[in-house]
């Protein structure tokens, strides 16, 4: 039997988790889309701080994506060689670490560390 909380909990980690989740989509537009749409749509404030923190998290993969993409066009490819299993380990594990968060403690939001806050 639930508790009348237990529902507004797991509704709470279920779209918190989608937020940071989505990244793994893709990198295309649709993939920042969704922490943008629960931003909109949801009442909770964990939830919107969560797609907030997504949607930077969004902002800055792709700026530094493109400055790498730069920076190996200028230096034939060596740099993207180098950085890009940075980039890849930077945007996985981060991610991966925001969903473990969500599921284990559903009533905080999470913070990205090493990211530009523009939302």
């Amino acid at each position: 039997m639930q508790t009348p909380g237990s529902t507004d909990s797991d509704k709470r980690k279920l779209l918190s988790v989608l937020s940071h989740a989505s990244i793994f989509i893709s990198t295309l537009v649709f993939s920042i889309g969704i922490p943008i749409a629960l931003l909109m749509v949801s009442e909770d404030t964990v939830v919107k701080a969560n797609a907030k923190e997504a949607i930077n998290f969004h902002i800055n993969v792709l700026i530094y994506g493109a400055i790498i993409g730069v920076l190996s066009f200028l230096t034939l490819g060596l740099a993207g060689w180098i950085l890009g299993p940075i980039l890849f380990l930077f945007h996985w594990g981060l991610a991966i670490w925001a969903v473990a968060h969500c599921l284990s403690t559903p009533n905080e939001p999470f913070r990205y560390s090493f990211i530009f806050r523009v939302v």
